[in-house]
């Protein structure tokens, strides 16, 4: 059965690969699954069908079968579960990267939402100039001891592996901020998941949506 995903119809983030179904599509095409994906409109996200997949009206959700699941990282352990690719064998590099795959979502992507939500919606406000600063301190805290823990290894922990997937497109997220720039390590790690020929695909298919063209190549 080939598993159905939705995205949005029309994505606030213009086909740059910041929607968060772009990290379930490459989770997909890292292991070659097959998957069909449902556009939804922000209106039909706030209604009683779309509700019944995901009760906080958001996108991504996966439906195969009578599975039905909601949250980008949930899906994404669930896929790299179920297919080879994306989790190691041993169970305790398994562990480590399961261990990476939270910390991306709950330690590092936190502070950069914060500050995306405060440029986005709070830049009238007359505190905002003086809470910026605030906000950049906290995400290079968490960059410093990321930027550390990587040194000039690859990858998180051995071989590519889902936490990878889920913290590229984590740092990802600071595109346009100059803060990224700063860690030449983590710009190169970032850079490294971008030139997979996985990422590529999936990137071309989210941008398709929004160019109203078919992927090539």
């Amino acid at each position: 059965m080939i598993p159905t995903i939705t995205a949005f119809e029309e994505s606030p983030d213009h086909g740059t690969g910041q929607a968060r179904d772009m990290r379930v599509r490459w989770a997909f095409e890292e292991v070659g699954q097959r998957y069909d994906v449902r556009l939804v409109s922000f209106k039909e996200m706030k209604e009683p069908a779309h509700r019944a997949l995901h009760p906080f009206g958001q996108i991504p959700t996966y439906e195969e079968g009578d599975l039905v699941l909601f949250e980008s990282g949930a899906i994404i352990l669930h896929v790299a579960q179920r297919h080879a690719g994306l989790l190691p064998d041993d169970a305790n590099a398994r562990a480590r990267a399961i261990t990476w795959m939270f910390t991306a979502l709950n330690t590092v992507e936190p502070p950069i939402v914060e500050l995306e939500a405060a440029m986005l919606m709070e830049n009238d406000r007359a505190w905002y100039q003086e809470r910026l600063p605030i906000l950049d301190e906290r995400i290079r805290v968490r960059l410093d001891d990321l930027s550390a823990r990587l040194g000039d290894a690859d990858w998180l922990d051995g071989a590519f592996s889902a936490a990878d997937l889920l913290m590229v497109t984590v740092l990802r997220r600071l595109e346009g901020t100059g803060i990224l720039e700063d860690y030449p390590s983590l710009c190169a790690y970032v850079a490294r998941g971008e030139a997979r020929p996985a990422y590529r695909r999936a990137f071309a298919a989210q941008l398709a949506v929004f160019t109203g063209r078919q992927p090539t190549g």
